[in-house]
């Protein structure tokens, strides 16, 4: 579906006349080559029903969230998160924080609704980026000073913040990958050509780690001193722990560790709404977090030198830097050896029609015999299936699988979890060879 003006400026109404808008509407982009453009259709439409717009330019989407719950406003970020360089999308929060299930279908109730042709005040922003820095240094002081951590800066669009975070927490920083184009990262399906990268850097530079984000910032990426990618579910359980949190809230996708670590775990349909909307139904010290390591924060923690206040939006620098401060001088590999046996791989397979992939995981509901000689190629049997969200099968020997068709992209999702690294990765591979023959 193109994003026209017309489109965004419905969508925008529908948005202002379902959701509270607080003191008034704050606005943010990633940097794709698209979005100054979309954003200028938010912001033209956001005025023309009233409202007063705050720009704040181009930041992470947590850092436009923690904004606009500051000032008690609603919030739109433009971006297409990590998707193709050639789509976009709008993400839409209200004064507290990210939008649930409710809100969604509110908004799409009242579309078509005519423009309020009025002439909302505007402003800009500049203390967005700044702020969110500030809250992470208050909090962690110089915890990483002495280490050497490398900022995969690629086109993320809160890459300046990212290193200015890791400077002032103490580490020495080597900047690697910057682009002047946009480049899709998927936190939770890193490419094996970005990952040979990662380690060759971590290699030729002698480093302890290396950070980075996907486009818009809300999905953490971290490597072990070795360059090999952390997965995004660990990192959340080893930041929930160093916190102290109680109950985490979790989408079926993440790894089944959590009910080792935490006194209770809630799992949900996978995405941040429905994660959003389970935590608010628990008081204390609640946690929610995504299997590609986007991290909301529920209760106000101590960090080693300060607080840190919530944030009920999906965040990708609090579960960059936890775990590497827990980390010390003993590194990320060891810390998350220390981990609940269970391993996650993930990938999908891409430009597949959504309808196919929906025709697929339906035969595989409706006719165990299909599914079951899918799962003689991984060789596993059938133990559970749990259709909470797509299909995820646990198999007679521990390995669990779980297929999904993307929300929001032409993609077939394939998760795997086992008890070993190699164990998943191999069924993933395997896997997802035998998903293209079916698919195609």
């Amino acid at each position: 579906m193109e994003l026209t003006p017309t489109l965004v400026a419905d969508h925008v109404r529908a948005f202002v006349a379902a959701c509270p808008m607080g003191s008034g509407i704050f606005i943010a982009r990633d940097l794709r080559p698209s979005s100054p453009a979309i954003t200028q259709m938010v912001i033209d439409a956001a005025r023309a029903e009233g409202l007063h717009v705050t720009d704040c330019g181009a930041v992470p989407t947590p850092a436009l969230a923690l904004a606009s719950i500051g000032a008690g406003a609603a919030a739109v970020m433009v971006t297409g998160s990590h998707i193709p360089t050639d789509r976009n999308g709008l993400k839409f929060y209200v004064p507290t924080g990210e939008i649930g299930k409710g809100d969604e279908a509110a908004i799409l109730a009242n579309l078509g609704r005519p423009s309020a042709g009025l002439a909302g005040s505007i402003i800009e922003n500049t203390t967005a980026g700044p702020d969110y820095v500030a809250r992470m240094l208050a909090a962690y002081g110089t915890a990483l000073k002495g280490r050497r951590i490398g900022v995969y800066s690629h086109s993320a669009v809160g890459r300046d913040l990212l290193v200015e975070i890791i400077a002032g927490l103490g580490g020495y920083v080597i900047e690697l990958g910057r682009s002047t184009t946009f480049i899709p990262i998927d936190t939770e399906a890193v490419d094996t050509t970005v990952r040979s990268q990662l380690a060759a850097w971590s290699l030729e530079y002698n480093l302890d780690a290396i950070v980075s984000t996907d486009g818009d910032g809300d999905r953490p990426m971290l490597t072990d001193e070795r360059g090999l990618v952390i997965a995004g579910d660990t990192l959340c359980q080893i930041t929930g722990s160093v916190l102290r949190a109680e109950v985490a809230v979790t989408p079926v996708s993440s790894n089944t560790g959590a009910e080792k670590l935490f006194s209770r775990v809630v799992r949900t349909r996978i995405g941040s709404p429905f994660v959003v909307a389970e935590m608010a139904k628990v008081n204390g010290r609640v946690v929610g977090f995504e299997a590609n390591g986007g991290f909301l924060l529920g209760f106000t923690a101590d960090g080693p030198v300060g607080i840190l206040p919530p944030l009920l939006t999906r965040d990708a620098m609090l579960p960059i830097v936890a775990p590497l401060v827990a980390a010390g001088d003993e590194g990320l590999a060891t810390l998350v050896a220390a981990q609940p046996a269970r391993f996650t791989a993930t990938d999908r397979l891409v430009d597949f029609p959504t309808e196919k992939s929906l025709s697929l995981m339906t035969q595989f509901d409706a006719k165990f015999d299909d599914r079951a000689a899918f799962l003689a190629v991984l060789n596993g049997r059938e133990e559970h299936v749990n259709r909470t969200d797509g299909l995820r099968i646990t198999l007679t020997d521990g390995r669990i699988v779980h297929l999904r068709p993307s929300g929001n992209a032409p993609e077939l999702r394939f998760y795997v979890e086992a008890d070993s690294p190699n164990a998943a990765q191999e069924t993933l591979v395997v896997g997802l060879a035998h998903l293209a023959v079916l698919l195609r």
